[in-house]
């Protein structure tokens, strides 16, 4: 057995040993139902912070991402910017519900929207959002373990075989310790996942030859692309346009990822922190001091400015390295062909994995040299693919225990036995999506591309609970419906029955979902005011705003400007202003006028990823979106489950 096999292995072990020891710690500390499913809301700043950046981050940020970066180049890089998109729901939902979560005892989303519109249809729907989001994402992750481990293991491993015993010790700690163990986990995969990104960059940064070698290599890759955008620029280098009119959006003249397509899949990138788990996160802490940090500093900042210059090194390294065969023929003296072995002499788009080849090869590259090193690099790698997965599984099996097993076939289960059915319910959402991602792989691809679309559907029932109590239970639950129906059918799984296609006129299914739900939700409302409806959701609102009213007062004359730079960073950020990117910095197809030695494009980004984060500290702090409430919360429910016909009227 290889050097790198046996490093491998003691690094699984040493990390494995630390899962189950937070799985038994955190299974010691559940004594009611509200210790296992949210922690007790008693999560610690800095746990909330890294836990919650290595949730939201998963092992598609790690692996998938610099492969589709390596086949679409830079204006696929765009998509870096959920660095910032993410955190900028919870900027937006999270303190709210966290102290609505905290005035009610709410535990799940499902109740906290139920007990708002007092409608039992808009549980069942959180529910049905929480299995479809968690069930194929976190099948992509598990496969993608598997791959990996097959790779890098030299076949020693089957995929299927890695990817089932990969995810045993995920089930033993989720189902053990609950949210608690979730949480002190993914601190350490969120350290993990953040240095192995950096450190398969200087990997990748090495073996080019340094900075300039990799902007020479771009240059040179530019002008043998054949793949051109309508202004004759190379894809790699430039966004194609604006918005294209074309019925499938991936068949757009010089690639999909236009203005608009860029946006809307900025959209759907947001779906993460709407998803119902991130609910749960919020109801989780003991105050809010953690959101803020998280929100700007751990994820706008730090995971930002690591995507936005060594994910985009890891990417389009993989072109100097040997990995594109065409390069190599064109410029052999540009390229150092170090991942000719690992890919056998193919093109790494030949390859069995396509574009996710790419990091395994990466990180493959030390294998003889420095053994122990890729052995912590596939942990970071195992690490970074778990952490979304295991906050996912936690979470979906509260709502089955507290959603439908309690409401509905156990209405007075003790808090014994809703922690037993919140373990059960973590080992039948794994097991199928073991058993899709083992037996169907196209499906597992064409449900994974909806997961995070469908959860941003969730943000009008969340501006609802938050914000607009104007939107009433009809409109909320109609628009609902109609944004997973309209994702389904611009999505791959659905379009393909139907004339327009994926993505079409190159808006992404997130966009056209929100459209038709956010729309409906309206227009619903608008006829389906009640009164009585209205007095009952107002107790609600005028909590939070008590709670918030001395914050927003003061920070009245900056909303004006706090709008004017959100709507700026969407349109020239990741909106249809971005194509100015393409050129404002030099000419894409002439690498001597590039102002700062490398493609516009990619000055353009990093330009407006340090406004981003001057946005996201903006509103996260000095807008006081996520800081501590101005009173403290006076709590009406410990758990509202312990409450039989809980009657907010009479509070």
């Amino acid at each position: 057995m290889e050097a790198k096999v046996v490093w491998l292995f003691i690094f699984v072990f040493l990390y494995w040993t630390y899962c189950i020891y937070w799985g038994v710690k955190g299974a010691i500390s559940a004594k009611t139902a509200s210790d296992y499913f949210i922690a007790g809301r008693g999560i610690s700043i800095w746990v909330f912070v890294l836990a919650a950046t290595a949730t939201s981050f998963s092992g598609w940020t790690f692996m998938g991402h610099p492969g589709l970066l390596y086949r679409d180049g830079f204006q696929y890089a765009y998509a870096s910017f959920y660095a910032i998109t993410i955190p900028l729901t919870g900027v937006i939902f999270l303190k709210r519900q966290w102290i609505l979560g905290k005035r009610f005892g709410f535990v799940t989303p499902g109740e906290m929207l139920s007990t708002y519109f007092k409608s039992d249809s808009i549980r069942l729907l959180v529910v049905l959002v929480a299995l479809v989001f968690s069930i194929p994402y976190l099948g992509v992750q598990l496969r993608a373990s598997g791959f990996l481990f097959n790779v890098l293991t030299d076949g020693l491993l089957g995929v299927n075989v890695g990817m089932w015993l990969l995810s045993a010790v995920v089930i033993i700690y989720v189902a053990s310790g609950g949210l608690r163990a979730v949480a002190y986990v993914d601190t350490l995969q969120a350290i993990l996942l953040a240095f192995g990104i950096v450190a398969i960059g200087f990997i990748a940064l090495n073996y080019v030859g340094g900075f300039e070698k990799l902007n020479e290599g771009i240059a040179a890759l530019s002008a043998i692309d054949e793949k051109r955008t309508p202004a004759d620029y190379s894809h790699y280098i430039a966004i194609p346009g604006v918005i294209q009119f074309v019925s499938n959006g991936p068949s757009a003249t010089g690639g999909a990822w236009t203005g608009v397509m860029i946006l809307t899949y900025m959209f759907a990138l947001m779906g993460i922190q709407s998803a119902p788990a991130f609910s749960m996160w919020a109801f989780s802490n003991n105050d809010p001091k953690p959101f803020a940090p998280q929100q700007v500093w751990a994820s706008s900042f730090a995971i930002g400015l690591i995507m936005m210059v060594f994910t985009a090194i890891q990417g389009m390294s993989g072109h100097f390295l040997g990995g594109d065969l065409n390069f190599l023929a064109a410029h052999p003296e540009l390229v150092n062909n170090v991942m000719a072995e690992g890919l056998q002499g193919k093109d790494l788009m030949e390859s069995e994995g396509k574009q996710g080849m790419l990091v395994p090869q990466l990180i493959h590259l030390l294998g003889d040299t420095v053994p122990w090193f890729v052995g912590l690099l596939a942990v970071c790698a195992l690490a970074a693919m778990q952490s979304t997965g295991a906050a996912y599984m936690s979470t979906a099996g509260g709502m089955l225990t507290r959603d439908i097993l309690k409401r509905y076939a156990m209405p007075h289960a003790t808090h014994k036995q809703q922690i037993f059915w919140g373990r059960v319910g973590v080992v039948l959402i794994v097991l199928a999506a073991l058993v899709v991602a083992t037996t169907s792989k196209d499906a597992l691809v064409l449900l994974g591309g909806l997961a995070v679309a469908y959860g941003f559907q969730m943000w009008p029932a969340l501006i609802a609970v938050c914000w607009w109590p104007w939107l009433t239970r009809q409109g909320v639950v109609i628009g609902l419906i109609a944004g997973l129906i309209a994702v389904t059918l611009t999505e791959s799984i659905g379009s393909q029955y139907m004339p327009w296609g994926r993505w079409p006129w190159t808006i992404h299914s997130a966009g056209w979902g929100i459209f038709f739900n956010l729309g409906l939700a309206i227009i619903i409302s608008a006829m389906t005011q009640s009164d009585n409806d209205m007095s009952h959701k107002m107790k609600f609102h005028n909590f939070l705003r008590d709670h918030t009213a001395a914050t927003m007062a003061h920070r009245q004359s900056l909303k004006p400007i706090a709008w004017i730079i959100v709507l700026v960073w969407f349109f020239f950020g990741i909106g249809p202003g971005a194509v100015i990117g393409n050129t404002i910095f030099g000419n894409p197809n002439d690498s001597t006028t590039w102002i700062f030695g490398m493609p516009s494009i990619w000055a353009w980004q990093l330009l407006w990823w340090a406004i981003g984060v001057f946005m996201m500290w903006f509103l996260a702090y000095k807008m006081g979106m996520s800081t501590v409430p101005d009173k403290t919360i006076e709590v009406l429910y410990e758990d509202i489950g312990d409450i039989e016909n809980a009657s907010l009227d009479s509070k």
